[in-house]
Parts: structure tokens; C-alpha cells; sequence
């Protein structure tokens, strides 16, 4: 009995120290693309948007932002975690940390790495954060409640908000270039290896929970119905 519990407890601090370190990583990834200034993942586009029409931080936009998607959680009936209460507050303090320590970049030649980097780190904050299975994302929540609400597919869902959001934050002044375009081709397969190479076995058991980056029921075509929301073991990847 005493072996469970030492066991248990190992595991949940293990989950908690990965939450936290992906959480932090995620932030500071997103910091480096900013500083790159070659083009910001969807959301920070609109962050970034929203920091220069507001003359706030953009680690502070980020979590107002996450505070709003959160509460849009409430109507569409979906049950936040730790993870997601933590993500709304870790990533944008990591982020504007980052920015802090992380100074201005003029030369093409360093930029073009750091932007590199900062895709990279983001796949492996994503593994991280998601494998450790305290639930989604508040954009992922949103994405999802509005699946199961409107009855399209996760693939429309998630395409109209990232395009809404990308284009708004472009109209607002928030940075679109080539590092967009490389992050939405390259994260759905660096996330997916991230989240294999972090899996957490259960506590009770040897076994190996691998988050799945598809829904555990299979996606109907658009328009055809609903699918069951992620659950924590989940995640919803980009397509």
C-alpha cells in the first residue's frame, strides 16, 4: 500500500513538474518568434496586435485574452483543468520574461535561426504540457465547445478561428510572415513526436498513455455531427 502511494505520488509530481515546464516553455518559444520578427504562431499574431493597439505587454494581452476564451468556456459547457487555469497565467509571465532577458534582433542571419528555434521549442513545450494530462488549453477548449455546439468538424472549427484570429491581429498591426507559415506546417508533426517522446505511464500500471492528436471518436465529415471532446490524455493538434 505504502508503494501505491510513494508511486502516486511520484507520478504527480512528475505531471506537474512537466505542466509547469511546458507551460514556461511555451511562453518563452513565443517570445523568440517575436523577437525573430519574422511572423508569429495564429494567436500571437493577435496578441501582438492587441499589445500595439493597447500599449500593454504582450505576455499581459495574452493572458486577458486567455482569461476571455475562458469564461467563453462557460456557455459552451466545458470543464477547465489545472492545465488550463495555468496556461492562461504561465505562458504570458514566461512570455514577457523572455522578452525581458532576449533583446532586440537586427541580423537576418541570427533571426532566421531563432525563429527555428522558437518553432522547435514550441513543439516541445506543446509534448510537454499536453502529455502531462491536466487538460486543454483555453483556445483548445473553445475550439472544441464550439464543435460539439455548432456540429462541425475540429479541422472547420479550428481553421475559422485561426484565420480569424491571424487576420484581426494582421488588421491590429500583429506580425505575419514566414515563420506563420512555417509554424502551421510544422508544429502538428513536431507536437505529435513531443507528445510520444513524453507520454507518462499510469500510475496503477506499467502501461503507457500516448496523448492521440485525433479525437477518440473519429472526426465526421464537415457538418456531419459532433465529436466527443479530447479527454485528458488528448490533444487536439494542428491539421
Amino acid at each position: 500500500m505504502a508503494r501505491t502511494t510513494d508511486r502516486s505520488t511520484t507520478h504527480l509530481t512528475r505531471r506537474l513538474v512537466q505542466l509547469y515546464a511546458g507551460l514556461a516553455l511555451y511562453g518563452a518559444s513565443s517570445a523568440l518568434l517575436v523577437r525573430a520578427g519574422l511572423g508569429l504562431e495564429p494567436w500571437g499574431v493577435l496578441h501582438q496586435g492587441l499589445a500595439e493597439l493597447t500599449g500593454i505587454s504582450i505576455g499581459v494581452v495574452s493572458i486577458i485574452v486567455g482569461a476571455v476564451v475562458l469564461l467563453l468556456w462557460i456557455p459552451l459547457r466545458q470543464r477547465p483543468g489545472l492545465g488550463t487555469v495555468s496556461n492562461v497565467f504561465v505562458v504570458g509571465l514566461a512570455m514577457d520574461g523572455t522578452l525581458a532577458v532576449v533583446g532586440d534582433l537586427d541580423a537576418l542571419g541570427v533571426r532566421i535561426p531563432v525563429m527555428v528555434l522558437g518553432i522547435v521549442l514550441n513543439g516541445v513545450a506543446t509534448g510537454l504540457y499536453i502529455a502531462a494530462r491536466f487538460g486543454p488549453g483555453p483556445r483548445d477548449g473553445l475550439m472544441t465547445g464550439l464543435n460539439q455546439i455548432t456540429g462541425r468538424s475540429i479541422r472547420l472549427v479550428r481553421t475559422a478561428i485561426e484565420v480569424a484570429v491571424v487576420v484581426t491581429g494582421f488588421l491590429l498591426g500583429g506580425s505575419l510572415g514566414a515563420g506563420t507559415v512555417l509554424y502551421a506546417l510544422a508544429i502538428g508533426p513536431l507536437a505529435q513526436f513531443f507528445l510520444r517522446m513524453f507520454a507518462l505511464p499510469e500510475a496503477s500500471g506499467p502501461g503507457v498513455v500516448v496523448a492521440s492528436g485525433e479525437p477518440s471518436t473519429p472526426a465526421p465529415a464537415a457538418g456531419s455531427g459532433p465529436v466527443a471532446a479530447p479527454t485528458s490524455g488528448q490533444a487536439i493538434l494542428p491539421q
